[in-house]
């Protein structure tokens, strides 16, 4: 009789746990599924909605002395990317440089600090807002998946509209990512890439996100990934700029700060060393995933300057 009364007990422990275990599995996804709907929806301050502040553009070219005409990339009846034009103070222009920001910004945000040193080096600059944030349309971001198809209809424009060459492509962070994976799977193919700051894996760079604010990483990161791919239609993690670096047929410039919470110098090594072509490394020894020509603008220009007349 002990023996059975032993057993029931076991079993209803046996089943309480699987219980528990259920309900935290549950729970753990709602709470990523939310997550990720919270991060990747930009709400704006005049209408309530779940999501990030909406990255603007309320500081203008304009305010740091450079003329520009904003201009419109239409995607289709509804949907259009902005960009600002902002041409070389030269007469002949030593080519046109195409920026992209990251994840949270916009062209006024993170991209006028680095076209101001493009300008003064003499390139026609053109600053593209992602879908989702700036003048653009859209209120959602996918982390470089769906922006890297932006980078291909910005190339595409840039051609139609017989802008000087040699295209650049500059992109910070995510944007970084984007020109990656357009070069990989949109079949970009630029004169030259500026890559700052990017992330090696989209799962990796979820986990050390979590790690930053002391959260397991294991099941979280892999669900905040699932849940993000199954909201935005993709395979969050097969994005890997890792994988599309191999593709990079041009000259290849690549920044990084060396503090980097978010992307170690081994991840870094890792798109170096995929980069077939022509290519070259500055490690900014004193900071982390900041816009780097803030930080250091001379050693950023120099490289910059240095690594185009090369190419």
């Amino acid at each position: 009789m002990q023996s059975l009364k032993n057993i029931s007990r076991r079993t209803k422990i046996k089943k309480r746990l699987y219980e528990f275990a259920l309900v935290t599995f549950l729970v753990l996804n709602v709470l990523s599924y939310v997550g990720v709907y919270v991060l990747t929806h930009f709400s704006s301050p005049t209408h309530w909605a779940i999501g990030l502040s909406r990255p603007n553009s309320s500081k203008l070219p304009t305010s740091i002395g450079l003329e520009y005409t904003t201009q419109r990339i239409s995607i289709n009846q509804t949907e259009w990317l902005e960009t600002w034009f902002i041409p070389a103070q030269n007469a002949t222009p030593r080519g046109t440089v195409l920026l992209f920001p990251g994840n949270g910004g916009s062209k006024a945000k993170q991209l006028l600090a680095p076209a101001q040193v493009f300008h003064s080096l003499g390139y026609d600059t053109l600053l593209v807002d992602f879908r989702g944030v700036g003048g653009s349309s859209g209120d959602t971001t996918t982390l470089g998946v769906r922006e890297s198809k932006d980078v291909a209809l910005a190339v595409s424009y840039a051609q139609r509209s017989n802008f000087n060459r040699p295209f650049v492509l500059y992109g910070v962070s995510m944007g970084s990512a984007a020109i990656l994976k357009a070069i990989a799977h949109e079949k970009v193919n630029p004169d030259a890439v500026i890559l700052e700051l990017p992330f090696a894996r989209l799962l990796d760079t979820v986990r050390s996100r979590l790690r930053a604010i002391r959260v397991p990483t294991f099941p979280i990161a892999e669900m905040l990934v699932f849940w993000g791919s199954v909201q935005h239609g993709f395979d969050g993690f097969a994005h890997n700029p890792v994988a599309y670096a191999s593709q990079v047929r041009c000259p290849t410039l690549l920044f990084h700060g060396k503090l980097d919470p978010w992307t170690n110098l081994a991840e870094i090594d890792q798109i170096f060393q995929n980069l077939p072509s022509f290519k070259q490394l500055v490690i900014f020894p004193n900071t982390g995933h900041s816009l780097l020509v803030t930080i250091d603008k001379e050693l950023w220009q120099r490289s910059i300057d240095q690594f185009l007349r090369a190419i």
